[in-house]
């Protein structure tokens, strides 16, 4: 396979330590694949196959200091940010796919309470709207302090 091997698929194999941290309290990551940025992942990609799927703004992770721990963990993993990224017209047909082709269970859209992040809500509400399959979507809403504003089902 030729291009960039940063955009190969890998699956990452869980691992089973008994305990989430261990004792000078790091914690292993709980990202289950690569690529994971919306414009590499592939709907075909088998971890998406019947997966729960987190889409998440870029900024997300980084205001959310448990964002593994308490989000990612068992979630199949894609992010965007709405106001950065051109040809978002691509993720929309690749929610579709992910819903109708992958077969996943639940989207979680995982957004910044800035106004700009309600973009990635605006691209999986269209993707799920084009979409054959309905399946539920959960919109999260973090803070620029690191806090969880709002959680709930659309």
């Amino acid at each position: 396979m030729q291009g960039c091997p940063g955009s190969r698929m890998q699956s990452f194999e869980k691992r089973d330590s008994g305990t989430t941290e261990d004792i000078t309290g790091k914690r292993p990551s709980e990202l289950r694949q690569w690529p994971i940025q919306m414009h590499l992942v592939s709907p075909q990609a088998p971890y998406f196959e019947k997966s729960d799927v987190l889409l998440a703004a870029d900024c997300v992770p980084f205001a959310l200091a448990d964002f593994h721990r308490d989000h990612l963990k068992g979630n199949t993993l894609a992010i965007a940010c709405p106001k950065l990224d051109s040809g978002q017209e691509i993720y929309i047909e690749k929610i579709r796919a992910l819903v109708d082709e992958a077969r996943i269970n639940t989207l979680t859209a995982m957004i910044m309470q800035v106004p700009c992040c309600s973009g990635l809500l605006a691209i999986a509400k269209q993707g799920l709207e084009r979409a054959e399959r309905k399946i539920p979507l959960k919109v999260v809403v973090v803070s620029l302090q690191g806090e969880v504003l709002s959680e709930q089902w659309a």
